[in-house]
């Protein structure tokens, strides 16, 4: 690319490292096409106009470098009809020596705008760079980290590709972890990593050893296990979660989560409405669809006898008479209510494999 053509492009995406590091390759471009160093306007949409973009990027550099506008989550500039023609107009302005990038921070999927996706295409149709970074999914996660590793000249093992990504929270599927910047930490620590061992393959004991926990196992994800019933995830969990979580907090959210899928599993055996099962439980319609789902894998008895043996955990964790015990003997005491309380049984764990 040379110097007397802008530069356009429209990432998005939810993998945050990735939109940055293209929006560094945007300024590198330009700084490589007038030979200095860009200036770098970085706003969102919330906070600019189509006018203000418009002059920051219509003047060519005389002297010196450029200008790299960045625009990120742009929907704001496109609620009106006359501020979306403003905007593309804009787009028309821009001149050689300078970028106008926008980003679309989230991995939105389907549900994007009309009004964005007609930006992203008036970005492409002007010879612009479009692309889409997504968020890694859980399984996906730990080969996205031995790439990153590879890039930087590291060996690292699967297993601590692997334990990485747990520690950041990439198997944590409910909403506690911001996946927007899990890239990054996952990054830092790598940076990390390759101080500690700069010739050597990076193992799982270094990960263990080097990177902290920063998103402890979510109590939500273990929640949603044992209401799923599956003891080969809340097991562990429940394990590690020990580890950071007082044990009363964990009885009583325990306690809660199956009050609910009682609650649900005795309304749908009266073949209630699902509007009635959400007036029961309250919250979100789509919490209590999830719940009375997840109540789907229960009979009311197991769900009685699954809060009784929770009650039991209390009465252990708070030293009620008659049930001390000690540490190792409650972590035994949770670790047997997973197994004979949630693990499924019989015909239904042959339907759920």
């Amino acid at each position: 690319m040379s110097g007397d053509i802008p530069v356009l492009a429209y990432y998005h995406g939810g993998d945050g490292w990735s939109l940055d590091r293209a929006v560094d390759s945007i300024a590198r471009r330009v700084e490589a096409d007038t030979g200095a160093r860009p200036d770098r306007w970085r706003v969102t949409g919330a906070e600019t106009n189509a006018a203000a973009i418009g002059e920051r990027v219509a003047t060519a550099p005389m002297f010196g470098g450029g200008t790299v506008a960045i625009v990120v989550d742009p929907a704001p500039l496109l609620r009106a009809k006359v501020e979306r023609e403003a905007l593309h107009a804009a787009i028309g302005v821009v001149a050689p020596g300078n970028a106008l990038v926008f980003v679309e921070q989230g991995d939105a999927g389907n549900k994007r705008t009309a009004a964005l996706k007609n930006l992203q295409a008036a970005i492409s149709k002007a010879g612009g760079e479009a692309r889409e970074f997504k968020t890694p999914r859980a399984s996906d996660l730990p080969g996205w980290i031995t790439a990153r590793a590879t890039e930087r000249g590291m060996k690292i093992e699967p297993t601590a590709a692997r334990e990485l990504a747990r520690r950041i929270g990439g198997f944590v599927t409910e909403g506690d972890v911001d996946r927007q910047r899990q890239g990054a930490m996952a990054i830092l620590e790598l940076d990390k990593l390759a101080l500690y061992r700069p010739f050597d393959p990076v193992t799982e004991e270094d990960v263990r050893a080097l990177v902290p926990e920063v998103v402890p196992d979510s109590t939500w994800a273990l929640l949603d296990a044992v209401a799923e019933r599956r003891a080969s995830i809340a097991g562990p969990s429940l394990d590690r979660l020990l580890e950071t979580t007082p044990e009363p907090v964990i009885t009583a959210q325990l306690h809660r989560r199956l009050r609910e899928l009682l609650i649900a599993a005795d309304l749908r055996s009266q073949h209630a409405r699902p509007a009635d099962i959400v007036k029961a439980i309250g919250g979100h319609p789509f919490r209590a669809q999830k719940l009375s789902e997840q109540a789907e894998a229960w009979s009311v008895a197991e769900l009685g006898d699954a809060i009784e043996g929770v009650q039991e955990l209390d009465a252990m964790v708070k030293g009620a008479p008659g049930s001390f015990a000690t540490e190792r003997q409650r972590r035994l005491a949770f670790a047997l209510w997973v197994e004979e309380r949630v693990a499924l049984r019989g015909a239904r764990a042959g339907a759920r494999r």
